[in-house]
């Protein structure tokens, strides 16, 4: 069997070894208490919650003008209408959602409207969309952050995945130290961008309208070679509708107001309708004032530059990299180089990889809620020790990882998959929306209640409406472009999340205590005690002196014979020491440890199914990492399997060594020194008291 074992992974040293880089990396932890002052005001909560439906003005007209440009040039000419349809739709949702954060401020969201109104399918429904949704949130903006600033730095368009992978395990730590602090720090470049796009609107519209000046965008002079030339009738009808729905990522993200209430200062219903709808009017302006611009500049995209671009005639090869739109919209308002064109280059790039924070402050938050109702892991229900749900943010990154390798960072790509899973939730919504106000409405009797209610129920079924019939569009139009991908995740979120709420429904009735006696309940008849011992030394005495203390009915010492030499010169010092408990040594021909002392300890088992058997393991604590390697690691196997055994019980009786005092003494230096999941548990003592002026 070996020496007295050690599990090691959870030994002081260890915990300080993981500790010190956890604080470098992510702070010092937070006390519970101190949740409140991690709430966030307006200013803040607008660059946190709405950083994804602003930047997404940064691709959205171009993924307008791409599809768009299949038909050529001539058909850049229903952009505006095609804005216009956007706009309404931004506004629709923008009202509908206003209505949801007064009428259900727990932070739930689309998944609690759902779920209550609505039915738990409806409700799964729309967690598995959102998941998906705030996973593809991280991978598009983070890889069209990376395509702009490439535009700029030759060297990150070469290493596009690496790059990605780069900014999501920073945002991830950003993410970690805590909403506010991440928040506070996203501030800044999210209000640079908004400014420098609200600029380079007024100082073009001021060149084109005033001055009259003639503003050329790099690739004006370039042609496009369309796939389907002089499209018509239903083809044409088509190709308007799929650019409408890739124009409808701009809406991305305005969800996640409503999942984020709870993080907002108090009135905190008011202050996030507030912050809704200034997110909305800047939205839609930033995207019809880049759309306009662009047609104004005579903005060329094609989705195969390298062979549908032509300059003069020639496609412009593989060598060419293809801009976004607003990229080269300030190169023709700002003039390249210039420093305003420097500026919002360098917070478009900035934002867009920012944009991911909504979905980091998103995820989490809808992972929690899922974790209390048992749809996902307990683990993500816990709050770290910055108060962020830092297992539900882990787990966003991995997922977001893992997009960007398989899709090579590409954001053409990943939009396909985008979009399917917010307009499910928008729909399901807004649906679950009328329902709840035909609920109050059948009770309310005050007339101005109920006129308000109506004027709210209509707001949310013209919004149900209007987000179903684009649901529809998207589906149509982007399932052979990549949606049926994003489809496939939502049943896998919700076949997964079905599953875990059954297995926990499963073990919660399984582990339910009987209201009449049982047998977990009633006293076993004998206990009989079984001491593991490999040679006699200090541990081992302590595990004896500690099992004499049990008083069981029956008590033994147990070795197994792996070596007769060892052995028998453990019955002689047994002898010699005269220890009044009886030795029994099992045989193991095969010189196993595990096998010999589980199949003795289901004996006893077999021979009285009414007696427990205490199985006490005498280990030793060490306190140096290296010394976890240089010992054997058969206890640890042997508890496994003995927790497996029904009827069995197993004790540890550890035995410090020199070296676990001074790693103990290591940490007792440091000023304050948190165990892990300490936030968790709550505070181990009272604060301090204050000094009164007696003392």
């Amino acid at each position: 069997m070996g020496e007295p074992l050690f599990e090691g992974l959870r030994s002081s040293v260890v915990s300080k070894l993981t500790d010190v880089p956890k604080r470098i990396l992510i702070g010092r932890a937070l006390r519970s208490d101190r949740l409140g002052e991690t709430l966030l005001p307006k200013r803040v909560a607008l660059p946190v919650f709405a950083s994804d439906p602003l930047s997404s003005v940064a691709y959205a007209p171009g993924e307008v003008l791409l599809v768009l440009s299949i038909a050529g040039v001539s058909a850049y000419h229903f952009s505006p209408w095609i804005a216009a349809a956007v706009v309404v739709l931004m506004f629709t949702v923008v009202a509908s959602y206003r209505q949801n954060v007064h009428a259900y401020p727990s932070g739930g969201g689309d998944y609690e409207v759902a779920t209550t109104n609505l039915g738990p399918k409806a409700g799964l429904t729309v967690a598995s969309a959102l998941l998906v949704d705030y996973v593809l949130t991280v991978a598009v903006s983070i890889s069209s952050g990376i395509e702009n600033l490439g535009s700029a730095i030759p060297f990150v368009v070469e290493h596009k995945v690496a790059c990605a992978m780069a900014v999501i395990l920073l945002l991830t730590l950003m993410n970690l130290r805590g909403v506010k602090e991440s928040g506070t720090l996203f501030a800044i470049p999210t209000y640079v961008f908004v400014a420098g796009v609200f600029i380079m609107i007024a100082w073009g519209s001021f060149r084109g309208l005033v001055l009259d000046d003639t503003m050329r965008a790099p690739t004006a002079g370039y042609e496009i070679k369309p796939e389907h030339e002089g499209l018509a009738g239903f083809a044409l009808l088509f190709l308007l509708l799929r650019a409408f729905s890739s124009g409808c990522a701009a809406l991305t993200g305005v969800e996640a107001i409503s999942n984020g209430v709870p993080a907002f200062r108090k009135p905190k219903s008011r202050n996030a309708a507030t912050t809704l709808a200034l997110m909305g009017l800047l939205a839609v302006t930033m995207f019809c004032g880049i759309i306009g611009l662009a047609m104004a500049s005579n903005v060329r995209m094609a989705e195969n530059p390298a062979h549908d671009l032509l300059d003069k005639g020639v496609p412009v090869g593989s060598d060419y990299v293809q801009n976004p739109v607003i990229s080269q919209v300030a190169e023709a308002v700002f003039g390249k180089g210039s420093f305003l064109f420097i500026v919002l280059a360098a917070a478009t790039a900035l934002v867009l990889f920012l944009a991911a924070n909504t979905a980091y402050n998103g995820f989490p938050v809808l992972g929690s809620i899922l974790a209390q109702d048992r749809y996902l892991p307990r683990q993500l229900h816990t709050r770290g020790d910055r108060l962020a749900f830092s297992n539900g943010i882990v787990l966003l990154a991995g997922a977001a990882a893992l997009l960007v390798w398989i899709y090579e960072a590409d954001s053409t790509r990943l939009i396909q998959l985008y979009i399917v899973g917010v307009f499910v939730s928008f729909t399901l919504s807004q649906t679950g929306m009328v329902r709840h106000w035909n609920r109050h409405l059948a009770t309310e009797t005050d007339p101005a209640k109920r006129r308000h209610m109506i004027r709210s129920r209509a707001i949310n079924a013209f919004g149900a409406f209007f987000t179903a019939l684009v649901l529809v569009v998207v589906l149509v139009t982007k399932f052979s472009h990549g949606a049926w991908v994003a489809l496939l995740g939502m049943v896998i979120f919700y076949v997964m999340m079905t599953a875990i709420r059954r297995h926990y429904e499963h073990v919660s009735r399984e582990l339910s205590a009987p209201e009449g006696p049982s047998d977990d309940s009633v006293r076993p008849s004998r206990i009989h005690s079984v001491v593991l011992i490999s040679k006699i030394h200090r541990p081992a005495l302590r595990a004896l002196a500690y099992a004499k203390l049990l008083r069981s009915d029956t008590l033994e010492a147990l070795s197994v014979n792996v070596d007769p030499a060892d052995t028998k010169v453990l019955r002689e010092e047994w002898e010699r020491r005269g220890i009044d408990v009886p030795l029994k040594v099992l045989d193991s021909p095969y010189r196993e440890v595990t096998r010999p002392v589980i199949e003795y300890v289901k004996g006893l088992r077999r021979e009285s199914p009414r007696d427990v058997v205490s199985v006490i393991i005498p280990e030793y604590v060490v306190g140096h990492w290296y010394e976890h390697l240089l010992h054997n690691q058969s206890a640890l196997r042997l508890k496994g399997r003995l927790l497996f055994t029904p009827g069995v019980m197993v004790t540890s009786v550890p035995y410090q060594l020199a070296s676990s005092e001074a790693a103990k003494k290591r940490a007792g230096k440091r000023q304050e020194w948190n165990a892990p999941g300490s936030v968790r548990r709550g505070p181990a003592q009272e604060r301090p008291r204050e000094p009164s002026g007696k003392e």
